[in-house]
């Protein structure tokens, strides 16, 4: 360990140390939120989850976390483990910003594993000192790829670079990243997003025959340019459907001027992906406003198992309350990616039918108060009359043909944080899952084909829906 590691172990200890005394005295306290469900970072700041797998039975969620700074700051990556992706433990750090190929942060990346080896490939970040000349697009930074390994998931390789902007296509911007690896007829080949000099977003493949040794094959892109960055590309296959997954930059015109700041959606990719190939229409994976940077995994028993950053990053349009406390941000909860009748749909992992406990069934109408960790199924709706209001200011109701998801007040020390509308286009609504958490709320429509996710922050726990005939089931978590 050098001593700059050594520095850094031993700030990131303190630091979180110094915010778990300050949670203890002031327990109780409703300006916490601190979540029950949902992985959060042990002190400061989340984003990105990185290195999702699940390795010799154990599954593992790496994440950018930055323990000095709730609103940001220099990245390494925390690591979380769990057997049932509902109860984890924290690890600690696994990698610090400590090279010079990284040392302006460990950024996003995955996990490859094969023959009892965890191989995490990340991005890392240099950006250059600042001077007027740059504009840390096409000069004053670095993007390079670097490699670890793990035989356990406990000990970590040194770290290796493989790449360096001088090895991508030279009609990028130095804007490369997030590489995600798979295997594929005996050849190893890996997806980067990347901005190229003419401010378009797409997909750079490279490919191995040893994982380590890397060299540009291709790229994936659409007819017409979209988007200025593809962030945190994703490529899985998944009930015999190819999805091809970006985070996107960019997106201009009256479709997305009510939507995030950047988008987290896929295209269906018809052909094949090293070759010929045809993307669909972007699809949005979630509709709400605070989910960004998802990646993917497989899990032994052959599910796709997906989690996102439950934020968004360049917003300034909403905060989060907790940045009094100390911490900001969120993952999502491991979501189950399935396809159904040819649509691609998402539910909450089935783990966690086992922590559920049925508290109350109504029909067309449930009230409560005091469960401030829940999950509401409300099956059987009739003639699209559906409305809740949760927390005393978060409404979800379905009128004039579209799925709102919004707050009845915008002001950032408000129930919404500074949050709005949000909404989906829906030609009928049959049944709605709600999984709230302390500060969060996620709900699935019509079978998950349709997702909407926020934090938000209310007063006193409550929840009153109303869905004429349907029936609905209330269950604590």
């Amino acid at each position: 360990m050098s001593a700059l590691t050594n520095d850094l172990k031993k700030l990131t200890e303190a630091a979180e140390k110094a915010f778990q005394e300050k949670m203890k005295e002031n327990a109780g306290a409703q300006t916490g939120y601190r979540q029950k469900l949902h992985l959060m970072p042990p002190a400061g700041w989340l984003n990105d989850p990185n290195g999702l797998c699940q390795f010799q039975g154990v599954f593992h969620a790496f994440f950018q976390y930055s323990p000095f700074n709730c609103e940001g700051g220099v990245k390494m990556w925390g690591h979380y483990t769990s057997r049932n992706m509902i109860d984890w433990e924290y690890q600690g750090v696994n990698l610090y910003p400590d090279q010079p190929f990284d040392c302006s942060g460990v950024y996003s990346g995955c996990a490859f594993l094969e023959d009892g080896e965890m191989y995490l490939y990340y991005t890392g970040n240099v950006k250059l000192e600042d001077r007027e000349d740059y504009d840390y697009i096409n000069t004053g930074r670095e993007a390079n790829t670097v490699l670890v390994t793990s035989r356990d998931g406990e000990h970590f390789s040194k770290k290796k670079l493989l790449m360096k902007n001088t090895d991508y296509p030279s009609d990028l911007t130095l804007h490369v990243r997030d590489p995600k690896v798979w295997k594929q007829d005996g050849v190893y080949y890996m997806l980067q997003g990347a901005r190229t000099k003419e401010n378009v977003g797409q997909g750079i493949i490279f490919q191995s025959e040893d994982k380590i040794n890397w060299k540009y094959r291709s790229r994936v892109e659409s007819k017409e340019p979209f988007g200025y960055m593809w962030e945190c590309p994703d490529y899985f296959e998944v009930d015999g459907t190819k999805i091809l997954s970006a985070s996107v930059q960019g997106l201009d015109g009256e479709e997305w001027k009510d939507r995030n700041v950047y988008q987290s959606g896929y295209f269906l990719l018809s052909g094949d992906i090293l070759g010929e190939y045809s993307l669909s229409d972007y699809r949005l994976w979630d509709y709400g406003f605070d989910y960004y940077a998802p990646q993917s995994f497989e899990t032994e028993d052959g599910r796709r198992i997906q989690i996102g950053w439950m934020g968004m990053p360049d917003c300034e349009e909403y905060t989060n309350l907790t940045i009094r406390s100390g911490w900001q941000h969120c993952f999502t909860f491991p979501r189950e990616v399935f396809v159904r009748d040819g649509i691609v749909c998402q539910r909450p992992v089935r783990e966690l039918e086992e922590k559920k406990k049925l508290l109350e069934t109504a029909e067309g109408r449930l009230e409560r108060n005091g469960d401030p960790v829940y999950e509401a199924d409300i099956t059987g709706i009739r003639d699209n009359a559906f409305r809740a209001l949760l927390g005393g200011g978060l409404i979800l109701e379905y009128r004039e043909g579209r799925f709102e998801m919004h707050f009845t007040d915008q002001a950032k020390d408000s129930v919404s944080a500074g949050r709005g509308l949000r909404y989906a286009d829906i030609e009928e609504i049959r049944d709605v899952k709600i999984l709230t958490d302390v500060s969060s709320v996620e709900v699935f429509v019509n079978g998950g084909e349709y997702v909407f996710s926020t934090r938000f922050y209310p007063k006193k726990d409550e929840i009153c829906v109303e869905a004429d005939g349907a029936e609905i089931k209330f269950c604590k978590i």
